[in-house]
């Protein structure tokens, strides 16, 4: 009998992809979608955010998120790929322009 329960995706993966499309999404929303406890959701987000991959922005009591597209992946096989490069395998590449103006805007924002 062979394990079924693997994917190709690590949970950090999942969490970015399932945020690149519920950019304010709650940490119990990601959570669920993700199989995981919401405690491992905030932890991979914090370790998303310390390497810069996504940044949280406050509304009130609520998070939003930005992705940076163009952070670069960390693993020596594949860190000549983007993050954008990553989600454009899985989302739509119309999403993924809309995330790259996100984290242009979020810049914007940041710098003045």
């Amino acid at each position: 009998m062979t394990d079924t329960h693997w994917t190709f995706f690590s949970n950090y993966a999942h969490v970015l992809v399932y945020l690149a499309e519920s950019p304010e999404a709650t940490l119990r929303e990601v959570a669920d979608q993700v199989g995981i406890t919401e405690r491992s959701a905030q932890r991979l987000i914090s370790h998303l955010d310390e390497a810069g991959i996504l940044h949280r922005e406050k509304h009130g009591r609520r998070n939003s998120y930005v992705i940076d597209t163009s952070a670069h992946l960390r693993h020596p096989l594949e860190e000549h790929c983007t993050v954008g490069e990553l989600l454009e395998t899985i989302l739509s590449p119309d999403r993924v322009r809309r995330l790259e103006r996100d984290h242009a805007n979020y810049n914007a924002r940041m710098s003045s």
